[in-house]
């Protein structure tokens, strides 16, 4: 009888892609939007692209345990270079409950990236498709 602890990365990773899977999803439908969003907080509109395929393609990778030891690294930059642009720095100009609610979202970032180390360390686990390509 299997372990929970076996299911235990699997769902993990799962956890984790699914805010960069929806979330580079929602940039493509809403391209514009983001587009603009981006040009606001001073980040240049032309990585958008970047963004979204970094988004995209790593989280997929991450949910199916595919190179996820890379896949969870770059992520894990990600997350951190994104809290930092759209939530720490933002922060200085709010006030009050606003600026704690930037607060709040950089930090989660920062759990997120916590977590993106771990794969990053400890690699995809069993149920994965780096496990099925080395025989583990």
């Amino acid at each position: 009888m299997p372990s929970v602890l076996n299911y235990a990365a699997p769902l993990g990773r799962f956890l984790l892609s699914l805010i960069f899977i929806i979330s580079g999803l929602g940039k493509i439908a809403g391209y514009a939007g983001a587009a603009q969003y981006m040009q606001a907080m001073g980040v240049p509109t032309g990585l958008l692209p970047v963004v979204i395929l970094t988004e995209v393609a790593c989280g997929i990778a991450l949910l199916v345990g595919w190179q996820a030891r890379i896949a969870a690294f770059l992520l894990a930059g990600f997350s951190l270079l994104s809290g930092i642009l759209f939530h720490l720095i933002p922060a200085g100009g709010l006030e009050g409950m606003a600026a704690q609610a930037e607060i709040t979202s950089f930090l989660k970032n920062v759990a997120i990236a916590g977590g993106l180390l771990m794969v990053t360390g400890t690699g995809a686990g069993g149920l994965s498709l780096d496990a099925r390509r080395t025989g583990s």
